[in-house]
């Protein structure tokens, strides 16, 4: 996986440590996203905001380079 940007965040009140499984699991391009929130490619660090029962953006959404392997999409920041 390539080290890229992260999500930031300015005031910590706003948020909370959630420890769940929720957030190890990887869904493929095009699932029905199991949470709204914040997710991120497992191999690019590309973020996107999914909305309550939204999917998840489709396998041509955006392209990886030769050896980055396929796109994954994992939940980082939940809102539920």
């Amino acid at each position: 996986m390539l080290e890229t940007s992260m999500a930031t965040y300015k005031y910590l009140r706003l948020l909370r440590l959630d420890p769940s499984s929720k957030f190890d699991a990887l869904h493929d391009p095009g699932v029905s996203a199991p949470y709204p929130g914040i997710y991120r490619c497992e191999d690019c660090g590309k973020e996107i905001a999914i909305a309550h029962s939204h999917a998840l953006p489709p396998q041509d959404h955006h392209q990886h380079a030769v050896g980055q392997g396929k796109i994954r999409w994992r939940l980082v920041v939940s809102h539920d």
